[in-house]
């Protein structure tokens, strides 16, 4: 009888370990899923992409929407113009107002919760292969950046699509 229980035990630890262990995965956030569709991409998402890339190497500022600085939000907002798409002005108001989507292609947009919480604070634009284009913060400049890194994947929100 003392082995029966002990194995009992021992297999309603497992299930309530893992119970656990899915609520807290739960707690994380959304998974940051992409497709990369180089052949499906529009003229409305090249233009966006290329315009990003126009905007390497410019320094943050907050705020800013020009050459001399741009924020995230501000990168975003002069990406999309450029394409003759109008978004909202701050990471925030993108997220609650642009249509969402399960899995970010090139052109998208990536929400994060970098300021703590769970409201958008930070946005970047889905370049493809695992990365994206996004003015990190000041002191820096526009940039590339890996999302497969730990600390992207841990603060995803989502993504939308407002380009066709």
């Amino acid at each position: 009888m003392p082995a029966r229980q002990s194995a009992k035990d021992g297999a309603i630890r497992l299930v309530i370990s893992l119970l656990i262990a899915g609520i807290l995965t739960g707690c994380a956030g959304r998974e940051l899923a992409t497709r990369d569709d180089p052949e499906g991409l529009s003229i409305d998402r090249a233009l966006i992409l290329a315009e990003a890339r126009r905007s390497l190497g410019i320094p943050y500022r907050y705020g800013g929407t020009s050459d001399r600085g741009l924020d995230c939000s501000g990168l975003v907002q002069r990406a999309y113009a450029r394409a003759g798409i109008r978004v909202p002005r701050t990471s925030r108001a993108q997220f609650e107002a642009l249509p969402s989507v399960d899995e970010a292609r090139p052109g998208d947009l990536l929400f994060f919760a970098t300021a703590g919480g769970r409201r958008a604070s930070h946005v970047g634009i889905y370049l493809g292969d695992g990365e994206m284009i996004h003015a990190p913060g000041r002191g820096r400049h526009v940039t590339t950046t890996a999302l497969g890194l730990d600390y992207w994947q841990e603060r995803f929100l989502g993504a939308a699509a407002p380009a066709p």
